[in-house]
């Protein structure tokens, strides 16, 4: 355990910011999820609807650091592929 003031005030930061990032990327997780279930019942309008949402929220995500720029673009990249297939 810190005996520092700041280093316990670090301590505190660290876990809000913990906390925020779970947060989102439990939500793009969950919106993730909701697409490729409409994909999978072959739902295009669902589907469309939802794919907007994980583009927002892979940009969302990756613009704060929590996921990688390069594997928001992959994953954007992987899932108009499967709605295109579709």
């Amino acid at each position: 355990m810190a005996n520092i003031k700041s280093a316990k005030k670090r301590i505190k930061v660290i876990e809000k910011k913990t906390l925020r990032n779970k947060m989102i990327k439990s939500a793009l997780k969950t919106t993730i999820k909701k697409f490729e279930v409409a994909v999978d019942a072959k739902n295009a309008e669902e589907a469309k609807a939802n794919f907007n949402n994980v583009v927002k929220a892979l940009d969302m995500a990756a613009s704060k650091g929590i996921v990688h720029s390069n594997k928001a673009a992959r994953k954007k990249s992987r899932l108009s592929a499967k709605l295109s297939a579709m």
